[in-house]
């Protein structure tokens, strides 16, 4: 299903013959040589595979932790010490993280991968003889170096630019404003060498619209980034994907289906995505291991039981509240049933339910309907951040399933594909550049580019109006659990706000602090403005 793969594992074993067959005096039995490889559009695919290989390691851990525990639409408490990990996730939540923090690590470290491998496999092609192909792939890559330096640049600020593969000097951290110049600067010289083909024979590869829809979100955000305003940059950005020549995209009138573990790029909403398949390690996890109830593990067929430690907070639920709204369904939430009707149930004793029971029946049986509850509370006073270890804690919180649980792996890794761009943002964002302030085009407003994503996600009427909350409301609904929502709450001057357990309103943690790590490998780092 998901052919991206298939040239992954031939470029990783492809690149370790090219980069490691200088270095011993054996015979060559392949045609596969330096001299003849990489040629074909085939061959260029497999060169740069290990790019791809590296931009999907961290997505669905490093990258989900610090773009959305660190906001209102998801928590992790620990329940019975279970998922404390040394205050991690707490750290995202209260927003009190530090330059230890290991998602903080690892996350700097994987986005570095990501621009690392690109280099290296921009110097492989240096010698490739010319053509279309070569000139394609070296343009593919280096606008997936620009994303995962738009990643970096949204999450830390400062950073250093590194575009040469073998550099032994450490590179100076740049400003804010010199990372965003340098990612505008280099989509803007790749796009025309970037292709407009959409759909199987360019899926997880970036196109022309990929790079327009990157422009697009920096432009948005650049009055955050930069200090000035750019939003009539970022309506031309979002008109050149919805007028281009053939209408390459579109939006999918199911929506729950358009998650499920069979997307692919069959899907005419997608711009670019992550293919993720279950048979490699350190997949796409969220569903199938954070966020399912385990209690759940029978109704979805799972062929493991789920960790269950992940919910969402009231704070962000409230926005969705319209009863005819299709992406309702996202949310396991009330009594449970299986799929004939009857009741999910529980065995287990009156002290496993509410571990504060106190009667003298606690050992006494009991089997209860499951009943995910809204709030979320901790209860455990003798544990930091923790909701306690019974039912009741377990049920806490209303559980996302958009990225539907995969009952067809047999691990925890899913079959879904992970979304980076969609027409539907590409919408939301010309509605709010517009709202803010840009020039409208093409004969749309705000309120009927809103109305026609509303069109096909629910069938309450049309809105008469559109303001800013509404807008930001409607992003949540639709781009919930997919990575934007920290970037929407920063730029909405929601980030400072309180919800669930955090009070702090400190503008500097807007940026995530310099790990530790990077630090020590590299001294001429500068540490962002209110950390140690």
């Amino acid at each position: 299903m998901k052919n991206l793969t298939k040239y992954i594992a031939g470029a990783v074993l492809t690149l370790g013959v090219l980069t490691s067959c200088h270095k011993l005096d054996l015979k060559v039995e392949t045609q596969l040589t330096p001299e003849t490889f990489p040629q074909t559009a085939q061959h260029f695919i497999q060169l740069t595979g290990q790019v791809y290989v590296q931009l999907r390691q961290g997505w669905s851990t490093d990258y989900f932790f610090m773009q959305s525990l660190s906001t209102d639409e998801a928590i992790m408490p620990a329940r019975g010490g279970n998922w404390y990990d040394g205050g991690t996730y707490e750290m995202h939540h209260k927003h009190t993280w530090n330059k230890d923090n290991g998602h903080v690590n690892s996350g700097w470290s994987w986005l570095s991968g990501v621009i690392s491998k690109a280099n290296q496999s921009l110097f492989l092609l240096k010698n490739a003889p010319d053509s279309p192909a070569k000139t394609t792939a070296i343009a593919e890559l280096r606008a997936t170096r620009a994303l995962a330096f738009y990643m970096m640049m949204d999450l830390w600020g400062n950073i250093p630019v590194v575009t040469t593969f073998g550099e032994t000097t450490s590179p100076e951290t740049k400003s804010r404003t010199e990372v965003f110049n340098f990612i505008e600067t280099e989509l803007k010289e790749i796009l025309p060498d970037l292709s407009i083909t959409t759909g199987t024979a360019i899926y997880g590869r970036p196109n022309k619209y990929t790079a327009y829809a990157i422009l697009a979100k920096m432009y948005l955000n650049s009055e955050v980034y930069t200090g000035t305003a750019r939003y009539n940059e970022a309506v031309a950005m979002c008109d050149a994907i919805t007028t281009a020549t053939g209408t390459p995209y579109s939006l999918e009138s199911d929506f729950k289906k358009m998650f499920f573990i069979d997307n692919g790029p069959q899907i005419k909403e997608f711009i670019f995505a992550i293919p993720y398949d279950p048979g490699y390690s350190n997949g796409f996890m969220i569903y199938s291991r954070y966020s399912l109830p385990r209690s759940l593990q029978a109704k979805y067929s799972l062929k493991h039981t789920p960790s269950a430690p992940m919910s969402t907070l009231p704070e962000f639920y409230a926005n969705f509240n319209d009863p005819n709204d299709k992406r309702n369904a996202q949310w396991i939430k009330g009594p449970q049933t299986l799929n004939d009707g009857r009741p999910v149930t529980v065995a287990t004793t009156k002290r496993g339910y509410d571990q504060f029971y106190t009667g003298a029946d606690a050992s006494s049986p009991i089997t209860y309907q499951v009943d995910i509850t809204p709030a979320v509370t901790l209860r455990d006073a003798s544990r930091p951040f923790d909701a306690g270890n019974d039912e009741i804690a377990w049920n806490m919180g209303y559980r996302n399933n958009k990225f539907y649980c995969d009952s067809t792996s047999s691990n925890r890794n899913q079959n879904n594909d992970v979304p980076i761009f969609r027409l539907s943002d590409i919408l939301l964002m010309k509605a709010e550049a517009i709202l803010r302030g840009a020039t409208p085009t093409q004969g749309q407003t705000a309120l009927s580019l809103v109305n026609q994503l509303r069109s096909v996600r629910t069938t309450s009427p049309a809105w008469t109006s559109v303001t800013l909350e509404d807008l930001y409301k409607e992003r949540c609904r639709e781009l919930s659990w997919e990575c934007w929502h920290r970037n929407d709450m920063i730029r909405f001057g929601k980030y400072e706000g309180r919800w669930g357990f955090k009070t702090d309103a400190q503008t500097f943690h807007r940026l995530m602090p310099i790990p530790a790590s990077a630090m020590i490998l590299n001294p001429k780092l500068k540490q962002n403005p209110g950390y140690n």
